[in-house]
This record gives C-alpha cells, sequence and structure tokens, in this order.
C-alpha cells in the first residue's frame, strides 16, 4: 500500500445529490402498482442507501417475496423513466459539489471514490449527467453485500492501494457512518442529508462542502 496516497469516498443519495423527490416519487408510484398505500416521506428516505430488497422489507414488512420483487422491479422502472424524463434536473448536486470534487481532485495524493447503495446503472448515469468524472474507484449497490456491510470500502481499498488510516467515507446516513466504522477508517457525515448527522457517531460532521478541505488537511497534516 501506498503511504502517499489517501483516499477520499462519497455516498451519492442525499450527499452529493438530492434526489429525494426522485426517490419518494418512484417509490410511491412502485407501491400504487401493488396496490399499497405509499408510505410516508420520512419513512422512504429512512431507508435510503440500503440495497432495494431491504428497503422494501422495511417499507412493506408484512409483503411476501413475490410482492417485494414486484416493488423492487417497479421502483427500478419508474425511477429510471423519470431520470430519462428530466435529466439532471432529477437528481441535483447539492451547492458546492462541483467545486469541492474539482479542488480535491486537484491535490495528487488524493484519491475520489463513491460508495452507494444505487445500481451499477444508476451511479453511471448520475456521474454522466454531471460529468463527475473524478472517481477512480466506484463501488455499487449491484456488487456488495447492502451497507452498512464494508464491502463497498474494503473492495475501494483495495483498488486504489490505500490503508484504512488514510481513508474517508463521507455520507448522510447512518449506513453510510456505520459502514466506515465497520472498515475501520474515519467518517464524515453530512448535515444536509436524510438522516439526522448529529445523531450517527460519525468521527467528524460538516455543514457545507467547504469545510471539507480543511478538514481533510488536519486529518492528514505530516
Amino acid at each position: 500500500m501506498s503511504a502517499d496516497l489517501r483516499l477520499v469516498l462519497f455516498d451519492m443519495d442525499g450527499t452529493l445529490v438530492d434526489s429525494q423527490v426522485a426517490i419518494t416519487g418512484a417509490m410511491g408510484e412502485a407501491f400504487a402498482k401493488v396496490g399499497y398505500a405509499a408510505p410516508a416521506r420520512e419513512a422512504i428516505l429512512s431507508i435510503v442507501g440500503l440495497s432495494l430488497d431491504l428497503a422494501m422489507a422495511k417499507l412493506a414488512p408484512g409483503a411476501d417475496a413475490a410482492t417485494c420483487d414486484a416493488l423492487v422491479e417497479g421502483y427500478k422502472s419508474s425511477y429510471m423513466v423519470s431520470r430519462q424524463a428530466t435529466g439532471a434536473a432529477h437528481s441535483p448536486l447539492y451547492p458546492g459539489t462541483t467545486e469541492m470534487l474539482m479542488a480535491l481532485n486537484a491535490v495528487p495524493e488524493y484519491l475520489l471514490g463513491v460508495a452507494t447503495g444505487k445500481s451499477q446503472r444508476g451511479l453511471d448515469a448520475v456521474i454522466s449527467t454531471h460529468e463527475l468524472n473524478c472517481f477512480v474507484t466506484r463501488q455499487s449497490a449491484d456488487f456488495h453485500p447492502s451497507k452498512p456491510h464494508p464491502s463497498m470500502i474494503h473492495t475501494a481499498m483495495s483498488e486504489t492501494g490505500v490503508a484504512p488510516e488514510h481513508t474517508v467515507m463521507i455520507g448522510d446516513t447512518s449506513y453510510d457512518i456505520d459502514m466506515g466504522l465497520a472498515a475501520g477508517v474515519t467518517t464524515i457525515a453530512v448535515d444536509w442529508g436524510y438522516h439526522p448527522a448529529d445523531q450517527l457517531g460519525a468521527h467528524h460532521i460538516i455543514g457545507s462542502f467547504a469545510e471539507l478541505a480543511p478538514l481533510l488537511q488536519r486529518l492528514w497534516k505530516a
């Protein structure tokens, strides 16, 4: 492992992009297709970050396997149709995201990556839409156990050759922070996402992306 490189991993939904309108809309359509009432907005946002099968099991605990499968497929279909219809407006970037990523990407020692509960197709679409071509490692739900299992972070560290003590995980939900803690990396919670940041048990909390670069410098100063 390289002693010089530093790995900065980001969650996507609720951290880099504000997809709550798209998520709640697609979830409502998925539940309507199987004849169920849509869960409350707060309930839907509480499961953002989980793999869809686990999310549906939480949102529809009485549903049988076939219904849960139908909910998953209905959500995927509705979400994709909405994304294709609305483009960048489907999941807008949070303020300062582009500037922050450009600044961090300009630091030679920093490697940027993503660890998301999105599918690979969904992740690739967001990256393409917003031209976020700075991520050297992209971990998605298609190839890993659901968060908070640390598989995504372990794989990202393996791909980049960066040690846990030189890795940070930045996210907005308990699943992100618990994943980071399980992987033995430093965790940073953002306070604009879908779970209350002060309840996540992260090592650090930031209130804007302007705070991130100075925090990383303090963490990794010689």
